[in-house]
């Protein structure tokens, strides 16, 4: 197992009485990507606020490296938060020497970490630049630098990827797998299911304040995202909803998903197909994060099935 840099156990915190999150309790290991998921308002940022030491639980406790959270060494840690913010008349590199000034760490040190992350994300040659002068991506791409300046042991990523254009999504996820592998602990949290999936060991889901789901990205997509079967060939709705195994349908012109049951064995199930139905093109897969969170998030039957295995 390796080393714990975070732990964060039994977090509770209320507001004028109406309680925000509770017992919420997971761990991010030393070179790990764990997700913290959830629909706006379940309380994610909440922890995480928590954990960065600007609001402080009432119920609960923060551990970073076995320090209580009133002891937290924050030079340890770097935040890119969701809500973005540079003073706008300062150039791009008095921007970065000003974070790293105030997380303690060598000036000179600094200045080539930031002339090679500048280069890096595609800045190269933007340190003198004022922050107005950037573009949204640009200034979103300095404000990763900040976070990243110091050589944290702890990277917390709030929506790191809102408002980058594909070219810029995929120059973050590099960088973040390149940090985990150097061994940097990454505490993400995004929206944007299909990069969570790709980048994240594990995740935490969150839902009206209360943990719904948790686990590495294989044991969650194994206990809660069932087959689906998707066939390309004009068919009847009827006759596909009678099939056995098939818990609903969605067709969209001459495509049709049939979403199965639980524990389904597929080498059975596909004995069960009609022999003739149109089938141009078929393919079997389980359902994405991103149906698991919808399901989640809109309280459908998978919330309800999750909620009680984790009851």
């Amino acid at each position: 197992m390796t080393e714990v840099v975070l732990k964060v156990n039994k977090l509770g915190k209320y507001f004028k009485k109406k309680s925000i999150i509770q017992d919420i309790s997971f761990e991010v290991h030393k070179g790990e990507i764990m997700a913290i998921l959830g629909p706006n308002g379940a309380g994610k940022s909440t922890t995480i606020r928590n954990i960065m030491g600007i609001l402080y639980p009432d119920e609960g406790s923060v551990a970073f490296n076995n320090h209580a959270e009133k002891e937290i060494p924050r030079y340890k840690i770097g935040y890119l938060p969701e809500e973005r913010g540079l003073y706008k008349n300062v150039t791009v590199m008095d921007i970065l020497l000003y974070f790293a000034e105030l997380k303690d760490y060598p000036k000179k040190k600094a200045k080539q970490r930031a002339l090679h992350y500048l280069a890096k994300l595609g800045l190269e040659g933007k340190d003198k630049v004022s922050v107005e002068e950037l573009s949204k991506g640009m200034g979103q791409k300095v404000q990763f630098i900040a976070s990243i300046i110091h050589e944290p042991e702890l990277l917390i990523l709030d929506e790191p990827f809102s408002g980058l254009d594909p070219v810029s999504q995929e120059l973050f996820k590099t960088e973040i797998k390149e940090l985990a592998n150097n061994g940097t602990a990454i505490l993400l949290s995004s929206h944007q299911m299909n990069l969570v999936e790709e980048l994240c060991d594990r995740l935490f889901m969150i839902h009206k304040g209360q943990k719904v789901i948790s686990g590495t990205m294989d044991e969650v997509k194994t206990q809660f995202a069932n087959f689906k079967c998707t066939i390309l060939g004009k068919n009847d709705l009827a006759t596909l909803e009678n099939i056995p195994m098939v818990e609903r349908v969605e067709q969209h012109e001459n495509t049709s998903i049939l979403y199965l049951s639980q524990h389904v064995s597929i080498n059975s199930w596909l004995k069960e197909i009609p022999n003739d139905l149109n089938i141009q093109e078929l393919s079997i897969d389980r359902i994405s994060l991103h149906e698991i969170f919808v399901d989640i998030a809109t309280d459908n039957q998978l919330h309800q099935s999750v909620g009680e295995a984790n009851a």
